[in-house]
């Protein structure tokens, strides 16, 4: 697949134009200066061609903050996976100090530079175009990520360019495992994120807030492939402040909206919070399956009650996530991180799980009726029937042979007896009932 690095100074428009080539929003941008941190994937199909997309935040060149030294290391990260570079500039701006800067930076990396003039709205602004041949890249076009103009025509030409190398081309095929790292700010989910991959992917610092995207990761590991979702750390409604926050909030619970097993960071240090208990209702709202992982472990002076001691701090603020095991690591020195992976592939498979409806019936029905008979012999279960409507979120559905549902302890009895003889492991069981309709008079 033909890869495109999508770089240029700060505010002229990289995550609004990689939004538009991608036909979604998958970046967030704003007009605050230097939302975009880490580098986003994301691709595209045009004229029967893939090209993949790399959004990178914006390049600042001799400067001593730390985040934007990260956010170059990571442009830098980006430009050396791709074939074609895209300079993102500002039509109506024209050509600044900064933009100038850049080039001869670009231009070591040896890479074919094509110069993007943003922000021409329209045709008769393309005037502002001639200025920028002067950079001498190999193409320069005009286009507005905001409206669309000129986009088929940026399209059209990446497309003839990854025509040129079909092998470039063939897109990845095979299930993989969607892992979404969630958490308070600051807890260490870029940092585990970049332990599980073995490279540094997301910018971490001790700046709480550092990652606002939702940063993406392909992994492939002993033959499974798993996409690594990073995110930013969920803080209490109200207490974000910047509208970017808020989109962050709402992007991260869409990725575990869209995950197939989630790690909930907790901080060791600190202990569980009520932030960390909200955190844990979201994933477990969301259906996916769910790991609790016990990060900078490390740092902690322990004896021989200490975990259990955690782990009855956690199951008492989170009685949802009964199901979910914890594992204690250090994203730091990479102390039990490797484990994860097991673990994430035991959840994966039990998500998928599904149960015979003749095995549910003929037998798991009856040893349910035989235990409530001999707990009270006058005690009748009234379930007709059970069939398991889907897998992935393991959802059963009971039919009653009554006009009333099922007391919550005895659901709870029946999730639990799911769980123990079919396994789950890490993964919510849902329960729908159906009562027995009243006849009409």
């Amino acid at each position: 697949m033909l890869k495109i690095a999508i770089v240029g100074r700060p505010n002229v428009g990289k995550s609004t134009l990689f939004n538009r080539l991608c036909g979604k929003r998958k970046a967030i941008v704003g007009d605050e200066p230097g939302i975009t941190r880490d580098r986003i994937y994301g691709s595209v199909r045009w004229n029967e061609r893939s090209i993949e997309l790399l959004d990178t935040g914006g390049m600042i060149l001799e400067t001593h903050e730390i985040i934007p030294g990260r956010i170059l290391k990571q442009v830098e990260i980006a430009i050396a996976e791709s074939r074609i570079v895209l300079l993102i500039v500002d039509g109506r701006a024209g050509i600044t100090p900064m933009d100038e800067q850049l080039l001869p930076m670009l231009r070591k990396t040896g890479k074919p530079i094509w110069t993007i003039v943003n922000k021409i709205d329209a045709p008769a602004m393309e005037i502002n175009t001639a200025p920028f041949y002067a950079f001498g890249t190999e193409h320069v076009l005009p286009v507005s990520a905001e409206h669309g103009f000129g986009i088929a025509d940026l399209l059209d030409a990446l497309s003839e360019k990854a025509e040129a190398d079909p092998a470039e081309t063939k897109l990845e095929s095979g299930d993989e495992i969607g892992v979404a790292v969630v958490g308070r700010p600051n807890v260490g989910k870029s940092s585990l994120v970049n332990r599980l991959l073995g490279f540094e992917r997301s910018i971490v610092t001790d700046v709480p807030g550092t990652t606002r995207d939702s940063v993406d990761t392909v992994l492939n590991r002993d033959g499974v492939r798993y996409r690594i979702i990073d995110t930013a750390g969920i803080r209490r409604k109200g207490k974000a402040e910047l509208k970017v926050e808020q989109i962050s909030v709402v992007m991260a619970q869409k990725s575990l909206a869209k995950a197939d097993v989630a790690l909930l960071l907790i901080d060791a240090e600190e202990g569980v919070t009520k932030l960390d208990a909200n955190i844990g209702g979201y994933a477990s709202e969301s259906g996916c399956s769910v790991i609790i992982v016990l990060n900078k472990w490390d740092k902690v002076e322990k004896d021989q009650n200490t975990i259990q001691e955690f782990n009855d701090s956690i199951r008492r603020r989170m009685k949802y996530l009964s199901y979910a095991p914890l594992l204690t690591v250090s994203a730091l020195t990479g102390q039990r991180v490797s484990n994860l992976f097991e673990m994430i592939r035991m959840a994966y498979d039990a998500r998928r799980v599904r149960i015979p409806t003749g095995k549910l019936n003929n037998i798991f029905v009856p040893d349910l009726a035989e235990h409530f008979s001999a707990q009270n012999a006058n005690h009748k279960l009234g379930i007709r029937y059970i069939t398991q409507a889907r897998s992935e979120t393991p959802t059963f559905v009971v039919f009653l042979s009554g006009r009333d549902p099922l007391h919550f302890s005895t659901e709870r009895y029946l999730v639990n007896q799911l769980r123990e003889l079919f396994g789950f492991f890490a993964t919510p069981v849902r329960i729908q009932q159906r009562l027995k309709m009243r006849k009409k008079k």
